[in-house]
């Protein structure tokens, strides 16, 4: 249903809703629904009233940006495509999650509603992903058209709001509204007021004249109170005395409610509401004419109130509209850590994006993170671009906060490890010995240690870091750090032939991979990899596949950027392949190795390692044979879910047409298939797509 504000998308959708004999799930977008995680979680929640399996992967709809489509968006339609009883799930104010991700995910959600049931979305916009479907006729599309309203529904309209008009009159009012359903109302509210019928089409001139009917017409004190609290996306009592600073907002709301001014209940249990958005953006632009001076201390109060009631996001979006840069970059450098740790990296980075590009790299603590943020998810050109934006920013003048600053910066270098094992080494040392015992960022001191004592040869003095490491991120709370130094005590233990330990160790890391929902994340590689390792020494075939498969898809994002977990990660995987006689698939483990040591040459210790897993393979008899897909491969494989071509791809991967037409037709050979759901099918059979 695609139409301009003002349409009666909305109350198609309510009513429509109210009659529907099947099961019905509803979902409204807001403008903190526009990342694919969110989204994602937004119609899981929603569904969940129709389909019980969907509240159990809420969780899972969290992770790096590209294991939303490759894991999280096909996960969720597999739940979809299977509920107890028809429904319709309604989506509301789709245009919201215009970006091409978002976009993305949601075709691949909507592919998985089984025949008997559907979907209805209300957008401003046309979307994209309905390509197939209307190819495919699934796809049954209302416009604005069909939307307008006729003699007959503007006569009853005029009646329901007691204004007498005569039928030449709403003849006329139809024409020059061009049935727009909320122009309409504006004229039925206008001539209920005592002005006149006076029209024109959708345009601003119109809107703008009709409203300024409207809103002239109220006392001034409801004049104040709605330009005022036009600034807010969610009015209730409470917000609103805050922003104005005054004690009536519940009963000012009623006031506004009663008089019919496009008020819309969001909640009525709680008395939360929204301003039509045709409304609202008339009511900030006459704030923007009448009281300019005003605004940003409206957007200041209503930060205030927000980060008190723990609501992080309109609390950032209320300071970087009220022009406070400098506290809404203390909000998002105070809370990153933690939300990256609940396996919300999405939300981290749409905090930066709101900050603007300029004041993350003019803030130390704000440029780590997003160096942080860009070096996990494999982005190099952003890794790399932050990491010398690191470099380069002065030190802040402070004490402390000048060592806490030349930490990070020491923690970046080690875990890129541009300057060889030595330097690595001198850096995680600088961190441990200056990052405080309450920092969040010390349990990743720890563990940076310990793999650069790991590739000088120290293993005593690297197992005592992982320890430690594992122990301080527990108490604090941070399960990435325990996944990683529990899987690297895993691998010390297995090496020396320890497998008891290394059982225990390594069943807390896939734990930590399970209870956090750290499954989309790169570093989630080396602990699959370990688990891998151990279940193929215990002849568990079953196993073994299920996590070498988990490995192989995580490792996709584990790139040169952090060089010791991209390759510590392929050598475990190597041994696994090594192991069940798949010479192939190991030495292909060992290529990329060789590919990640032409960007990292000076790796210490594990590149002695690769001679030596070199020897092995070159002496192992020929056994099995297969070969993984790349992490390229892995990266384009998610795409093939979509309608976008093969041109549209590579601008989503920022690649050629022929690279993409070259590493779909290796995907076809690999997974032995001919044609694009086929091999969609297979990916989702052997787990490299969905669960």
């Amino acid at each position: 249903m695609t139409a301009p504000a003002g349409y009666g998308k909305s109350t198609l959708l309510a009513e429509w809703a109210s009659l529907e004999d099947r099961a019905v799930a509803w979902a409204s977008l807001d403008r903190f629904d526009v990342a694919p995680a969110a989204l994602l979680t937004l119609l899981a929640r929603a569904t969940s009233q129709v389909c019980p399996d969907s509240e159990k992967v809420v969780a899972d709809m969290h992770g790096t940006s590209s294991s939303m489509l490759g894991r999280s968006a096909p996960m969720l339609a597999t739940v979809l495509s299977r509920p107890p009883r028809p429904f319709v799930l309604f989506v509301d104010d789709v245009h919201l999650a215009a970006s091409p991700a978002c976009q993305d995910v949601l075709e691949v959600v909507l592919a998985g509603i089984p025949e008997d049931s559907q979907v209805v979305l209300a957008s401003r916009h046309q979307q994209p992903h309905l390509a197939r479907t209307r190819v495919d006729g699934r796809t049954h599309e209302i416009g604005r058209d069909e939307l307008r309203m006729d003699l007959d529904e503007a006569r009853r309209l005029f009646a329901a709001a007691d204004v007498r008009l005569s039928e030449a009159e709403i003849a006329t009012s139809v024409t020059r509204a061009e049935g727009w359903p909320t122009g309409l109302s504006l004229i039925a509210l206008s001539v209920g007021a005592g002005g006149e019928a006076a029209a024109g089409g959708e345009g601003r001139f119109v809107a703008d004249y009709l409203y300024r009917e409207c809103l002239r017409r109220q006392p001034e004190h409801v004049q104040r109170f709605l330009r005022r609290t036009a600034v807010l996306d969610h009015l209730s009592g409470p917000v609103c005395d805050a922003v104005l600073e005054r004690h009536d907002g519940r009963v000012t709301l009623r006031e506004v409610e009663a008089r019919g001014l496009f008020l819309v209940p969001v909640d009525a249990t709680q008395g939360s509401y929204r301003y039509h958005a045709l409304f609202r953006e008339f009511l900030l632009g006459e704030l923007e004419r009448t009281e300019p001076g005003l605004i940003g201390g409206l957007h200041r109060r209503a930060a205030d109130w927000h980060h008190r009631q723990g609501h992080l996001d309109p609390a950032i979006q209320h300071l970087v509209a009220g022009d406070d840069l400098t506290r809404a970059a203390e909000l998002v450098a105070g809370h990153s850590v933690p939300t990256y740790q609940r396996g919300q990296i999405d939300v981290v980075e749409r905090w930066l994006g709101e900050l603007g590009q300029r004041i993350v790299d003019a803030s130390p603590e704000l440029a780590v993170i997003a160096t942080w943020v860009a070096l996990l998810q494999g982005r190099a050109l952003d890794a790399e671009r932050m990491a010398t934006v690191v470099e380069t920013l002065p030190p802040p003048e402070a004490g402390e906060e000048q060592l806490v600053f030349e930490s990070a910066r020491a923690m970046l270098r080690s875990a890129m490890c541009r300057e060889g094992p030595e330097q690595a080494l001198l850096d995680a040392r600088f961190a441990v010995e200056h990052e405080p015992e309450w920092s969040p960022w010390r349990d990743q001191a720890l563990h940076l240690l310990g793999a650069a004592l790991l590739l000088v040869g120290d293993r005593d003095g690297a197992h005592d870091a992982f320890v430690q490491a594992a122990l301080v991120a527990h108490e604090a709370g941070n399960p990435e750090s325990v996944m990683l130094s529990e899987a690297e005590l895993a691998i010390m233990a297995a090496d020396e032939g320890s497998w008891e330990s290394a059982t225990a160790h390594v069943g807390v890391a896939l734990r930590v991979i399970d209870d956090h929902h750290l499954e989309g994340y790169p570093t989630a590689s080396l602990a699959l990899a370990a688990g891998a390792r151990l279940a193929v020494r215990r002849g568990d075939p079953q196993v073994t596949e299920r996590l070498v498969t988990r490995a192989t898809r995580a490792r996709a994002h584990s790139t040169h950027l952090v060089p010791y977990l991209a390759v510590r990660t392929r050598q475990q995987l190597a041994e696994v392949y090594a192991a069940r006689g798949d010479r192939a698939a190991a030495r292909h483990m060992i290529s990329e190795i060789d590919t990640l040591l032409l960007r990292r040459p000076r790796l210490g210790v594990l590149v002695e390692e690769l001679h030596r897993l070199r020897e092995q393979l070159r002496h192992q008899a020929a056994g099995a044979v297969s070969v993984p897909l790349t992490p390229a491969e892995l990266r384009l494989l998610p795409y093939l879910q979509t309608h976008l071509t093969i041109a549209e791809i590579g601008e989503r991967l920022c690649v050629s047409r022929n690279t993409v037409s070259t590493q779909v037709g290796s995907i076809y050979r690999k997974l032995e298939v001919t044609t694009r759901s086929a091999a969609v099918d297979r990916a989702v059979e052997v787990g490299l797509l969905g669960a």
